[in-house]
């Protein structure tokens, strides 16, 4: 079920400000998040904002305040606490951050605390205990890995605080162990890369996939959905490697330099984040390939830099993931201490970019 939306689009010389209203009879999104850009010339300032696409529960009404056991809350007069997974080094990050403090203070937050795990898995734990010790009511947790953050759910659970996922899913039970997921559908992404892939090359080929990090969903989904496509629509197609980025910069290219030795006859490269693909990009100039022409190149996220290199044509396509969620996670919590139903897993639906359009959608990536 699609959610009815309008946007709202502000623009100002030296900041780009994207409004969303999404409203059902039940849900009202609202909330602006802020551009990286610094200005938006020719720019289509509603990509900025996130989409409901499929909000979507395995069984009954979904999740309420009296089936989590969570005492009611207001938020104006609450604590809040959000929990980043990685370095701030990452546009897709800055803007995740930047859209959650945002919107708190949009919507009156009392007071809301940030951390930062810096990629570790056992400082955030420690940030999330830390931010029930000073009083947390509810989470907002973007998890490092789908596994391994129990015993800071476990102690949420303890408190009655509830957590809200983002970006990545956790294994563990909704409405109990966590309140809902708020997401892409990360298998589709890969599926569309796979398309954008397909139409690059002809359909024939040597393709590399730069994984992201071991360990959590996004990766495995983005390149289950890639391998799949390809092997359905593309046998022509092959994957000659697989081999782990960690969705950074320095990483894709430390590790293209070395796929560009070991195997030679590679055209193609799947990078599931764009910080990879750039880094693959200067490792193919480097050995004086053309990236885009020689070696065809597709990636997921569509931070400014590579929507930038797309329409240099240094990239052939870029898969959007939103990283936006401070409206719909606020709206989220609003609809959840209202006393409604929050399904499972609320699905954003992801824009694509590709040479006929990336020209004219600088403006409103990340």
């Amino acid at each position: 079920m699609a959610l009815p939306n309008t946007v709202v689009p502000k623009r100002t010389r030296t900041l780009t400000v994207a409004c969303l209203v999404v409203a059902t009879a039940t849900l009202a999104l609202s909330g602006c998040a802020k551009s990286e850009t610094s200005n938006n010339a020719g720019g289509d300032s509603s990509q900025e904002a996130q989409v409901v696409q499929t909000p979507t529960a395995s069984s009954g009404p979904g999740c309420s305040l009296t089936a989590y056991g969570a005492p009611k809350l207001d938020l104006k007069n609450a604590i809040v606490g959000f929990s980043q997974s990685e370095k701030e080094a990452n546009p897709f990050r800055i803007a995740e951050t930047q859209s959650i403090k945002d919107e708190a203070a949009k919507i009156g937050v009392k007071k809301l605390l940030t951390t930062n795990a810096q990629s570790q898995l056992s400082k955030q734990i420690s940030d999330i205990q830390d931010m029930l010790a000073q009083g947390a009511q509810f989470l907002i947790v973007a998890p490092l890995n789908s596994d391994g953050l129990e015993p800071a759910l476990q102690a949420a659970a303890a408190k009655k605080v509830p957590v809200l996922t983002i970006d990545r899913k956790v294994n563990a039970t909704a409405c109990k162990d966590y309140l809902a997921f708020l997401g892409s559908d990360f298998v589709e992404q890969g599926k569309r890369a796979a398309d954008a892939m397909i139409k690059a090359t002809g359909g024939k080929g040597k393709v590399a996939i730069l994984l992201g990090s071991s360990g959590n969903s996004v990766t495995t989904d983005r390149t289950k959905g890639f391998v799949d496509q390809v092997a359905a629509k593309a046998p022509g197609l092959e994957i000659v490697a697989q081999q782990t980025g960690e969705f950074a910069r320095d990483k894709g290219q430390q590790v293209m330099e070395q796929l560009i030795q070991s195997k030679p006859g590679i055209t193609a490269v799947y990078a599931e984040n764009d910080e990879m693909a750039l880094g693959a990009v200067t490792a193919l100039k480097a050995a004086g390939k053309a990236p885009g022409k020689d070696v065809k190149v597709v990636s997921i996220d569509g931070t400014r830099n590579a929507v930038q290199a797309l329409a240099n044509g240094e990239l052939n396509a870029v898969i959007e993931s939103n990283p936006r969620f401070g409206p719909l996670a606020f709206a989220t919590a609003q609809k959840f201490y209202a006393g409604e139903g929050i399904p499972e897993d609320v699905i954003i639906a992801d824009r694509s970019y590709d040479a006929s359009n990336a020209k004219s959608s600088l403006g409103g990536a990340y």
